[in-house]
């Protein structure tokens, strides 16, 4: 044991303004309650404690901290108690500590001071790259949860053990500890009146990640006094955390991030090992149609790929290797492959090629899941460094997760073949699915070889929506028009034939279905039709009366030109029965094939400025979304201006789709006009493509919210009135914040002054939709 003062922050670490003294009372009181409830023979030796201290009178005083070491004994008598009696000062790492106000050490194990002061050569071996306001922020969240808890029955929504992470300059890896701080023994007072503090407040902001310095000004820490001695434990979790390390790496397709996930598995099996120079290669055993074949995967150093890779095995080869090898998983170790005996190679003939790439000590150990082989961990050394069975021994508690590593590429290996079968085929059924998959394989490996070919779908992160409506106005209306137009053509068409037939055919069921007929018509002339109606109407004009024709036309010779024109009329898809209805299909196909040809040209325009994703839907009119922002181009620096530059292109192509549909109005068919809409987000979202759509699609929660406004905005009113927003020859914005339009309006007055817009802009309420609330609008007319 030791009785020396140690700072643990290498005096790195501000003094925090409290009133704190070192005080042996409330560890005194406590030795008291354990003297009155121990019933073993524990209960006698607390007695003994409490005895020697009562001896000293120091009940109520105050201990300066440079008379500490005046009462080591007593100290000694404190680590006697409240550390497990069967750990020697060798094996703990425990000490004693000023209360709060500083980190300083003034009593424990010897291998406390070791852990706290390793220097070699008067450098220290554990370099930790917390600064002053470190350690301020773990003081502070330290002393204030202590408050809470004692002063306002308040647990904190964090941990409050503290782990701390250092390179070991010898090693040039990570260590990790956990430093556990007993504040049992420390007693607070109030200097006057306790302030209120509202604590269900302050959780929620606490949970949502803010500073314990926001409590600074709500509780001042010069309002309170301290007094006692703090314990602390401090455990080695090097080995803990090197393997969660493993276990929360996520591995990803996309270059950038799988090269560092990589690393980041090799860097933990390292500090596993307490070794930087043993290295380490994953190799997984990932399959075509249950055949091995190369899975591209050079995790290390990339030793294992390159004696079992394509340059000295062809795939045929190495499927046969790795089958045989999948069937008898051996282990395989060596210190010293120079020294293998002559006979091993036979069994190993690829033991001359580790030689040859200067490999010195060699383990290739079978990773297994549920007896099934997913993959080889090999570990070795170069030059003269070498390592034994102990080594291999600590990667014990790294199997599972390395396994887990292993199956996670398999995985991703499937779902990228499975990715490219659906992305480059159509339905495929089960007995040809072997030949997509080898076909996707075939694919992949040209990819992975650098040979031209798309990029697979990804996820982007924070990136600019801009959406936009084209909207052809009362097409709904429009279409049951034309419906119920064409239907009263037909079915007058067909009254005349019957009326026309009975000069030939007279029966009871020529009069019923002439009656019906005219019953049609009446119905008809109603001013809606509902969807019930017109499908009884619809199966009338063919099932109840094509079959009763035909077998007519059959009966009498002299129907049969009459019917047989008429029969053909209906089933042509032309003449008066569906002019209506093609009128109008031909005017929205005019009109979307016009937008949808200037949307072609401008996207390319677009790509110019900055590279963004275009994407249009087909409704009755034409809907687009636009993504941009850094994820889609990391090579190039995305700056605000190309988010300006993308809404004004939005306005004045607004303006000139107007100008455009209205131009086209003496060429329809039928006269349609169109309505235009824009949703201003002034917030990112992410991404991604959805493969069973073919689209990309927003994540997460906030990100749908987006999607959900999006599809309940084309036919909102302004609030208080029966007024659609959206009108022909205006453009409409609608937005939640006047900072959603902050890059809008300059554009606006600028297309107004270039005499694009009319002078004429409203500022618009708009009704409450479900789920949303607060809607606003800007409308203005395109000259």
């Amino acid at each position: 044991m030791k009785s020396s003062i140690f700072d643990v922050s290498g005096n790195r670490a501000y003094s925090l303004p409290i009133d704190a003294e070192i005080s042996f009372q409330p560890v005194i009181d406590r030795i008291r309650k354990m003297v009155g409830t121990e019933q073993t023979v524990k209960g006698a030796f607390y007695e003994h404690v409490l005895q020697r201290f009562e001896e000293q009178g120091i009940y109520d005083q105050e201990i300066p901290l440079d008379k500490i070491h005046e009462y080591e004994p007593l100290l000694e008598l404190l680590y006697a108690c409240f550390t497990p009696a069967l750990h020697s000062e060798h094996e703990l790492a425990w000490g004693l500590s000023f209360p709060f106000r500083k980190p300083i050490i003034f009593y424990g194990t010897d291998l406390m001071y070791e852990l706290l002061g390793r220097r070699k050569g008067g450098q220290e071996v554990y370099v930790t790259e917390k600064g002053p306001a470190d350690y301020h922020r773990e003081r502070l969240q330290l002393v204030y949860s202590y408050i809470l808890k004692r002063l306002y029955n308040f647990e904190v929504p964090v941990k409050t053990g503290l782990v701390h992470a250092g390179v070991n300059t010898e090693t040039g890896l990570l260590e990790y500890y956990a430093v556990n701080i007993n504040t049992d023994f420390i007693d607070v007072t109030v200097n006057g009146e306790l302030p209120v503090l509202d604590c269900s407040a302050l959780y929620t902001h606490l949970s949502a990640g803010a500073s314990y310095e926001i409590l600074e000004t709500m509780l001042p820490l010069n309002l309170f006094r301290f007094r006692g001695i703090a314990m602390l434990k401090v455990m080695d979790i090097t080995q803990q955390m090197a393997v969660k390390n493993i276990l929360q790496v996520r591995l990803s397709r996309t270059a950038n991030d799988e090269g560092e996930s990589q690393k980041s598995v090799i860097r933990s099996l390292k500090t596993l090992v307490r070794s930087n120079k043993i290295e380490f290669d994953l190799f997984p055993f990932v399959r075509v149609n249950n055949e091995p074949v190369y899975g591209f995967v050079k995790g290390g150093t990339g030793v294992l790929f390159a004696v079992w890779g394509e340059n000295n095995l062809t795939p045929k080869e190495f499927s046969e290797e790795a089958k045989y090898y999948a069937e008898h998983p051996e282990f395989f170790f060596s210190q010293d492959i120079f020294k293998t005996p002559e006979k091993d190679y036979e069994n190993d003939p690829y033991l001359k090629q580790f030689q040859d790439l200067g490999v010195r000590s060699l383990a290739l150990m079978p990773v297994l899941q549920n007896n099934v082989l997913v993959g080889v961990l090999g570990v070795h050394t170069y030059g003269d460094d070498t390592f034994d069975e102990k080594t291999l021994a600590l990667l014990e508690p790294a199997m599972g997760p390395i396994t887990q590593l292993l199956q996670v590429y398999i995985d991703e290996f499937n779902l990228e073949i499975d990715s490219i079968v659906k992305e480059k085929y159509t339905a495929i059924q089960p007995a040809v699915q072997w030949k997509f998959n080898e076909a996707a394989w075939h694919y992949m490996m040209q990819r992975k070889k650098n040979l031209p070919a798309k990029v697979e779908s990804i996820l982007f992160n924070d990136v600019y929506p801009l959406y936009g409506s084209i909207d052809i106005r009362n097409s709904t209306v429009e279409r049951n028009t034309a419906v119920k137009a064409d239907l009263n053509v037909h079915l007058n068409l067909l009254s005349e034939m019957l009326t026309g037939l009975q000069e030939h055919h007279r029966s009871s069921l020529m009069e019923e279905t002439i009656f019906n007929c005219k019953k049609w018509q009446q119905v008809l002339a109603q001013e809606q039709l509902n969807p019930t109606e017109e499908t009884n109407l619809n199966f009338f004009l063919t099932e109840g009366t094509v079959p009763y024709l035909r077998h007519l036309a059959h009966q009498e010779p002299t129907t049969r030109p009459v019917i047989e024109d008429y029969i053909e009329l209906i089933h042509s898809g032309n003449g008066a029965i569906h002019e209506n209805r093609q009128a109008l299909e031909t005017s929205m196909q005019m009109i979307n094939t016009a937008v949808n040809n200037y949307f072609e040209t401008e996207k390319h325009i677009l790509q110019q400025s900055y590279p963004c994703y275009f994407e249009k839907f087909r409704t009755d009119g034409i809907e687009y979304d636009i993504y941009i922002g850094q994820s889609i181009a990391p090579d190039r620096p995305f700056d605000h201006f190309h988010l300006k530059n993308l809404r004004l292109w939005q306005l004045s192509s607004m303006a000139a789709i107007a100008k455009l549909t209205r131009s086209l109005i003496p060429e329809l068919p039928r006269e349609l006009h169109t309505t235009h809409l824009i949703f201003a987000h002034n917030h990112t979202i992410d991404i991604s493509f959805r493969a069973d759509e073919k689209r990309f699609d927003v994540e997460g929660t906030y990100n749908i919210r987006y999607q959900m406004i999006k599809k309940r905005i084309d036919k909102v009113h302004i609030r208080n009135t029966s007024e659609r927003l959206t009108q022909p020859g205006k453009i409409a914005l609608i937005y939640f914040s006047s900072k959603d339009v902050d890059d809008y309006l300059p554009y606006m007055r600028y297309l107004q002054e270039s005499g694009v817009l009319h002078n004429d802009m409203e500022e618009l309420e708009l009704e409450d939709l479900q789920g949303l609330s607060g809607l606003k609008a800007l409308r203005v007319g395109v000259v």
